[in-house]
Order: C-alpha cells, then structure tokens, then sequence
C-alpha cells in the first residue's frame, strides 16, 4: 500500500484556512469564467427564450433592470460550466491529502469525467427534459387566459433545472469516491438497488417541473443509469478489503 499524507497532523485551524485557500482559488476560476462568458450572455438568452418564442409566445421584462440582471446571471451560471474543471481540481486538492499516493494519480480523471458529467445534466435538461416541461406548461394557455412570461422567471425556471440535474449526473462520481473510501461499497448499492429506483422516481417527481409521468421518467431513467455505472465504478476502484493474516503457528498453540 502506498504512503499517504499524515492528514492527522494539521490542526483544526489548519484544515479551515486550507479549505478557505481553495474556496477562494474555486471562486476565482468562477469569476475568470464568467467574464469569459458575459459577452456570449445575451445569445445565449435569446438560445434560452427560443422554448417559449418557437410556441408563438412572447417574453417580457416588467423592471427597468430586470433584462440587465438576467444577463448578468447567464453569464455567472455558464461561468459555472466554464470553471467546473477548475473547481473541481480545487476539490480534489483539498480531500487529496487525505489519500494515499498512489491514489493521486486518479486527479486527471477525476477532473475530467466530473466535468463531464456535469455538462452533459445540463445540456440533458436544456435539450432534452425542460422543452418537453415548457411545451406541457404553456398547454393550458386558452382563450381568457393568455400567458405573460417574463425573461426572468423563464430563465430561472431553466438554469434551476440545468444546475439540478448537472449536480445529479455527477452521481457515478461521487459513488465512486465513497466506494473509494470505504464508506459503501458495489455489493452494498448493489443490495439497496430497489431503494434507489424508488428514489429516483421520488427524485423525479420532485425535480421535474410538470406532474406528468413521462418527465419524471425523463429524470428517474438517467438517475436509475448512472446508480448502476456507479455500481461498476464501485466494483473496479472500490477500496479492497484485505484479508485477515493466517495465524503463526506459534499463535495457534
């Protein structure tokens, strides 16, 4: 087994002013994300506010800045998606003390498929799950009832979701550490496997924005999924158990 960092030694004090170096370095890759971002903001709205205009409806703002912030907040929220590799290296750096060494060398991937996922659960909302919800929301528009939809709650409604199942898809990544840790292991998620489809579906009918059964399953499907890759996930990087030392004989007289 590999040496691993002697975690045991920093203080109390030591460990806080170490989580507050990375909060700040996570905070900093946001910001530098985010001016990336706000020139691209205002398209991106006008991508965001094709759900509702493709419908024949049409979106208003009813404050003199209210059309200002949405923009500022698009451009902090794909700032998010900018700097995920960024925050989550800075992640890694501060549990990768408590690690063995030859543990470290799984950095790069960390990053990377964390990223991934991320991305993915939110381009999974926005193409996928929240046109489906927005076409059944704006369904019972009738004669007397016409909607008025403003930019920001129709922007808020979306980027709410797109965070919420970016944050899920990372759900084989974050089994995986546990599994890494000792904390479960492939056998165990294996074992409560029923639970986890019974709260994906649970999951789905609390996050999904519409009543209807095929956006929950939209939701539960991916989540039941990725529970089963992070089974795998378990299974293959899962922390090993080692087995009891056979007695000497000079134990077993």
């Amino acid at each position: 087994m590999g040496e691993s960092v002697d975690d045991s030694k920093m203080s109390f004090m030591e460990h806080l002013g170490e989580l507050r170096v990375r909060i700040v370095r996570a905070l900093t890759a946001l910001l530098i994300g985010t001016v990336i971002a706000l020139p691209f903001s205002q398209y991106i709205v006008d991508w965001l506010a094709k759900s509702v205009t493709k419908l024949n409806y049409t979106l208003v703002f009813t404050a003199p800045a209210e059309a200002f912030w949405v923009q500022m907040k698009v451009g902090l929220i794909a700032g998010v998606f900018i700097a995920s590799p960024a925050i989550l290296w800075q992640v890694w750096a501060f549990i990768a003390p408590g690690l063995h060494t030859h543990e470290r060398k799984y950095a790069l991937p960390f990053v990377i498929i964390g990223s991934g996922l991320f991305i993915v659960g939110g381009a999974f909302s926005l193409y996928i799950v929240t046109p489906y919800a927005i076409a059944f929301l704006l369904s019972y528009a009738r004669p007397g009832l016409t909607p008025m939809i403003t930019i920001q709650n129709h922007v808020d409604f979306l980027l709410k979701f797109t965070l919420a199942f970016g944050a899920v898809f990372e759900l084989p990544l974050a089994l995986t550490l546990l599994a890494r840790v000792g904390i479960v292991n492939a056998k165990m998620l294996a074992k409560n496997r029923k639970y986890a489809i019974l709260g994906a579906f649970i999951a789905g009918a609390v996050l999904t924005p519409t009543p209807d059964a095929f956006n929950q399953t939209l939701m539960a499907g991916p989540l039941i999924v990725l529970y089963e890759v992070g089974i795998v996930c378990a299974r293959i990087f899962g922390k090993k158990r080692t087995p009891a030392p056979e007695p000497t004989p000079a134990e077993t007289a």
